[in-house]
């Protein structure tokens, strides 16, 4: 896979997951609202999909390091991996119950990070446990804090 999407993949897949996982474990604590929690899905799934393709594109853009080409390889790459990954997230909130829902996905998130992040640090020879556990730990956090956010929204608000 060519630099610029492996580039683009990488962000699109991290960003989609710990994303989405935050925005939904935090709309379903605040809401309980299955509703809330689709529309959230599919916000994240365009516009923060396009947000993220938007920073990637300025970000390869200022390394002046890279071909127009690349710049725009990294751009597509990273807005359909997280347009895609994040519309996954869609699929048990629309057939389980949102309390079930929001567990599969928090399992389907955190494998498919572990998954990913095994392939990264096989292929920069690393100590797979290590890398795993380091992007786990950081999606945890985030879900977490989201769980408590959405806690005290719907208490305070």
């Amino acid at each position: 896979m060519k630099e610029s999407i492996r580039t683009g993949f990488s962000f699109g897949l991290t960003s989609g997951i710990i994303t989405t996982l935050g925005l939904l474990v935090g709309l379903h604590a605040g809401t309980h609202s299955k509703l809330a929690v689709v529309g959230g899905i599919l916000t994240i799934a365009i516009a923060d999909a396009f947000s993220d393709a938007l920073g990637i594109h300025v970000s390869e853009e200022a390394e002046m390091r890279h071909t127009p080409l690349e710049v725009w390889e990294s751009t597509f790459a990273t807005f359909f991996t997280k347009f895609l990954f994040a519309l996954t997230f869609l699929l048990p909130v629309l057939l389980l119950p949102l309390p079930r829902a929001v567990a599969v996905s928090i399992v389907w998130g955190l494998v498919a990070l572990s998954i990913f992040s095994y392939h990264i640090a096989v292929k920069n020879e690393e100590s797979p446990w290590k890398v795993v556990g380091e992007h786990l730990l950081a999606a945890v956090i985030v879900v977490i804090i989201s769980h408590f956010v959405g806690d005290y929204i719907s208490v305070h608000f």
